[in-house]
């Protein structure tokens, strides 16, 4: 039987997903240093008001504003022993907002990193972190969320701990990574790394991506290169991407992404070129944001796996590692493609 998520996308072919949480909750009022997820109880009526302006913006999954949910990040709150109550409130939230929509949307819920550094470099075990994602998954589960969405990690340790807990409560996983060091993880994990680690899992994902990093252009090359390693790889897992909206700067006291409405709309079409079916934004994505990659996935056919130039030159400059797996991975694509080609021409012949 089809989960929740894999009948959407068999329904709908590509998802879009939805923005930013934090930059948008900032705009809303939420301080430097306060807790988000303070906000599920202090101030629901925002956190309903943010669902909303994504299910108008045309999102068919949107996250829960759970993304520090787990006992060690409310730690820092002082809120460890509040892990059930807040996970299950931004669901319940959600989910009263969903239900109201007129069309089928998911919600995702949002399981980010512990913040801890993970054995054998630090001193978190894999037990007791997927003892933490699987209370968190829990109380998600019980506040209504469709699916558990793990986001933003960099080590392989900390995503299987992760998996691990999550898989103990039984709804469906995606797990996406944060490519922003070169083309890589900060723990030094590249597309193909990820591709081959959510594989080897016991509890394989149902999709994987890339989500956060430094900007669209880089998120791109690395769904290009995912693609290109589950070709190599004999895998076909839905792949992700939820980009940064271009580059943070600071002007006039607040931080401030670059990307514009046409940038995110362009890096939307770019991203089903490239192989992903779910499709959202990161850091600095608005509700207007969003809308315009909904009109632009909307009137979009899928085209050609986009090439190092396209990328640059639609959404500006790719590191140098990822360049260099760009180019090494496309290469071999390409000559996959042209075998194939040549296969059919031998067919045709022989017909």
């Amino acid at each position: 039987m089809a989960n929740a998520l894999e009948q959407l996308l068999k329904e709908k072919g590509v998802l879009l997903a939805d923005g930013a949480t934090g930059s948008n909750l900032f705009d809303a009022g939420l301080q430097t240093g306060d807790s988000p997820e303070l906000w599920n109880d202090l101030h629901p009526d925002r956190i309903a008001r943010q669902y909303q302006s994504f299910i108008d913006a045309g999102s068919d999954i949107i996250l829960t504003n759970t993304f520090g949910g787990t006992r060690y990040r409310l730690k820092l709150h002082q809120a460890q022993d509040r892990v059930e109550e807040l996970n299950v409130k931004a669901a319940q939230i959600a989910r009263e907002q969903v239900d109201k929509a007129d069309r089928k949307i998911l919600i995702g819920g949002s399981m980010g990193p512990t913040g801890e550094i993970m054995e054998p470099i630090g001193t978190l075990s894999q037990a007791d972190a997927a003892d933490a994602f699987e209370e968190q998954a829990l109380a998600l589960k019980k506040g209504g969320a469709d699916i558990f969405w793990i986001e933003t990690m960099s080590s392989k340790e900390e995503v299987e701990a992760a998996v691990i807990g999550a898989s103990r409560v039984g709804l469906p996983i995606v797990a996406t990574f944060s490519v922003d060091t070169n083309g890589r993880t900060m723990m030094g994990l590249a597309p193909a790394d990820i591709v081959k680690l959510a594989h080897e899992m016991e509890h394989v994902p149902y999709a994987i991506g890339a989500n956060c990093g430094v900007g669209a252009s880089e998120s791109i090359a690395a769904v290009v290169n995912m693609s290109v390693a589950c070709k190599q790889q004999a895998v076909d897992p839905v792949i992700i991407v939820k980009a940064n909206c271009g580059v943070p700067e600071y002007i006039d006291g607040k931080i401030v992404y670059s990307g514009t409405a046409d940038i995110m709309a362009e890096y939307a079409k770019l991203a089903v070129d490239a192989g992903a079916r779910i499709i959202g934004g990161c850091c600095g994505t608005t509700p207007a944001h969003v809308a315009a990659m909904r009109a632009a996935l909307d009137q979009h056919q899928k085209s050609e796996v986009p090439d190092l130039e396209k990328i640059v030159s639609k959404l500006g400059e790719v590191s140098t590692g990822a360049q260099a797996q760009l180019r090494g991975e496309m290469s071999i694509a390409a000559g996959a493609l042209s075998d194939r080609g040549e296969q059919r021409q031998r067919r045709r012949r022989r017909a």
